[in-house]
């Protein structure tokens, strides 16, 4: 009896045993060194398996795997790998006998790819030697399901210090009894996210140069404006993969054309894409004011250094964030960290646009060269989505040549070195009144441009060349022509800091006739000055032009005054400022200052001249004629300093300055 109980004891426990190794699995060491064996000869990577392993059989065969790391056992380079922190794999037990497993489901759970970026193309990236590709297939084990739970993908160049990722990768691939293929997931790179689904029917083995129909779609927010769907046939060819037919839309603009990538080192990619419409979100940065300074928001362009391209893109319509070009065609190269890219007749805003642009990202600052012409392009549409800038309209023509360096906004305008001439016709200054801002002038100095939504000034002609020296734009020949205001001018911008300062010799057309009437226009008299930022600058008179010429001075200010003030003056109907001057209605009674405050601005200016000209009771024998056609009246002789006479001019012109330059 006592052999029973001990025979029955030894069977409750195997039983539980046996429950609890159907649970919880058979430590599986024993296979480890097969597992490896097998994959280093069908694939010539090396497998460590550095965690624990085993095997379940409840409710089915599975094999799990912890601390998996697979790479290349001649590559020294630990950027070129695959680590996984746990594999499982459920097996159908009768593929087990039959030598070629089929897996029904493999997990992978927090697998980290770690791929290489190369600066040339020397060299393989996989260089173990690999069994055939017919034995390979024949002997594959066959996959259902695939799910990829938390991956990342790092790619890295550790001379340069460079790394990006791809984080939160999570991946659902699926194969059918007729080798269709379905893989749909997420990711994430950087603070964009990213939802992808390929579809593709694999055909018999071996894969190599058979066509395999692809369909992909992608939803990429921060880089396309809307998803795009593409079909294709791809086929392999080596270390080459290469996409034919490739027809697809971006939202509901249609693209075709074909493309190649060569994955055997750096990645070498071409393609030919035509496409109806393209539309490219741009990268956040642009200020979206005027008055706001430049963004110093990094621009990163190292990605350059680590593919190699040649690229043709047309299009009937592209649209680059705000800016809009219909027809374009772009031919484009990228080798060794440069990126050369030329464009001809691309239709802009009415015009057309041709020139190069090189970005050269090959070390730590970039270098932009840009060399365009620009043929009938219309301004304000194009200055308003290229900077921002929406005060000027008109037919433009320009040569550009500049170069800069930097790796933000605000450090590229700083940089900027180069030539710029520029000519606009037939056109408006948007929201100002330039006439009615030189008569302002009279009351004081100016703060801003004066806007109104209403007004505008027209112009003929503005032209002006720019020499471009560390981001300060110097022009002496600025030149406009309107129907009713001339100005010439010279002058500096400060691009990085967006700041001008300007002097200019505004002239007013006092008549409708134009400027091509007989007479010249009517100058203010002295300089204008413009500085601070080109948004919200400081205007007033130059007071050293009343110094150095005090003669043109008076005369100019004599002529000015009774052609802007006089009855009839010209500029009382500018600007809707003029209701105040001139004849009354029905020609009744005169203006109260009767046509005469320029003919007494002159005299005033000329007593106070004299007055400040005489010292110690000598003249300095300086008289300055009216300019004026009618007789003004006669002057009081120069009095000398003691005459109270001469103290009271003195005041009365002081007291006209005031008013006039707020001094």
């Amino acid at each position: 009896m006592r052999i029973l109980k001990f025979a029955g004891a030894a069977i409750a426990a195997v039983i539980v045993v046996a429950a609890l190794l159907l649970i919880i699995g058979v430590p599986s060491g024993y296979l480890t060194s097969e597992i490896q064996a097998r994959v280093e000869r069908e694939t010539g990577y090396r497998l460590t398996i550095a965690g624990s392993s085993k095997i379940g059989i409840w409710p089915s065969l599975n094999v799990t795997l912890n601390d998996v790391t697979l790479q290349d056992p001649k590559d020294r380079d630990t950027s070129n790998r695959l680590t996984i922190g746990k594999v499982e794999a459920d097996i159908t037990l009768a593929s087990v006998w039959s030598g070629r497993p089929q897996i029904t489901e493999l997990v992978i759970t927090k697998p980290v790819l770690n791929v290489p970026l190369l600066r040339e193309r020397s060299g393989q990236m996989i260089a173990s030697p690999k069994p055939s590709p017919a034995a390979a297939d024949a002997n594959a084990p066959m996959i259902d399901r695939v799910t990829v739970t938390d991956g990342t993908i790092v790619f890295s160049n550790l001379r340069d210090r460079v790394e990006s990722r791809i984080d939160g990768l999570n991946a659902d691939a699926t194969m059918s009894a007729d080798r269709k293929v379905k893989v749909t997931g997420s990711a994430r790179a950087g603070d964009n996210p990213l939802k992808f689904e390929l579809k593709a029917t694999a055909p018999a083995p071996p894969l190599e140069r058979q066509n395999i129909p692809v369909e992909l779609t992608l939803d990429a927010a921060s880089i396309l404006q809307a998803p795009l769907s593409a079909k294709a046939e791809a086929r392999l060819n080596g270390s080459v993969v290469m996409i034919n037919g490739l027809t697809g839309s971006i939202g509901d603009g249609a693209f075709n054309g074909w493309a190649s990538v060569d994955v055997s080192s750096k990645p070498l990619v071409k393609l030919d894409l035509d496409f109806q419409r393209l539309d490219v979100a741009m990268a956040p940065g642009r200020t979206g004011s005027a008055a706001a300074p430049w963004s110093n928001a990094s621009i990163d362009l190292t990605g350059l250094n680590y593919v190699d391209a040649q690229a043709r893109i047309s299009a009937a319509e592209i649209n680059l964030g705000d800016a809009h070009f219909a027809p374009a065609a772009i031919d484009a190269a990228l080798g060794s960290g440069v990126l050369k890219a030329t464009f001809s007749n691309i239709g802009a805003y009415g015009g057309q646009a041709s020139g190069e642009l090189i970005v050269d990202a090959s070390n730590g600052s970039p270098a932009y060269t840009l060399r365009s012409d620009l043929a009938g392009v219309r301004a304000l549409p194009l200055l308003r989505s290229a900077a921002d800038f929406d005060k000027l309209d008109g037919k433009m023509q320009a040569k550009i040549g500049v170069r800069s360096t930097g790796t933000s906004q605000r450090a590229i305008m700083a940089n900027l070195s180069g030539t710029v001439f520029a000519v606009f016709q037939d056109g408006a200054i948007k929201g100002l009144n330039v006439a009615q801002m030189i008569r302002s002038l009279a009351s004081g100095t100016l703060s801003g441009w004066q806007e109104g939504k209403e007004q505008a000034t027209d112009l003929t002609q503005l032209s002006a060349s720019f020499k471009i020296d560390k981001g300060q734009a110097i022009t002496t020949d600025l030149n406009l022509v309107g129907p009713l205001v001339k100005m010439t001018g010279a002058g500096t911008i400060d691009l990085g800091t967006r700041m001008l300062a300007f002097r200019v010799e505004p002239k007013l057309v006092l008549t409708t006739e134009g400027q091509g009437r007989a007479a010249d226009p009517v100058g203010f008299g002295i300089p204008v000055v413009i500085e601070g930022t080109w948004a919200e600058p400081r205007i007033y008179p130059e007071m050293q032009g009343i110094l150095d010429n005090p003669e043109a001075a008076y005369a100019k200010l004599k002529e000015m005054g009774k052609g802007l003030f006089g009855p009839g003056g010209g500029l009382s109907g500018l600007g809707g400022g003029g209701s105040g001057s001139g004849a009354a209605a029905g020609g009744g009674s005169s203006d109260p200052l009767g046509g005469k405050l320029g003919e007494t601005l002159g005299n005033l200016l000329q007593q106070g001249l004299q007055g400040g000209l005489s010292q110690g009771g000598r003249s300095q024998g300086r008289s300055i004629p009216s300019p004026s056609a009618d007789p003004a009246p006669p002057l009081p002789p120069a009095a000398t300093q003691g005459d109270p006479q001469a103290t009271q001019d003195s005041q009365a012109m002081n007291e006209v300055l005031r008013q006039l330059f707020n001094r």
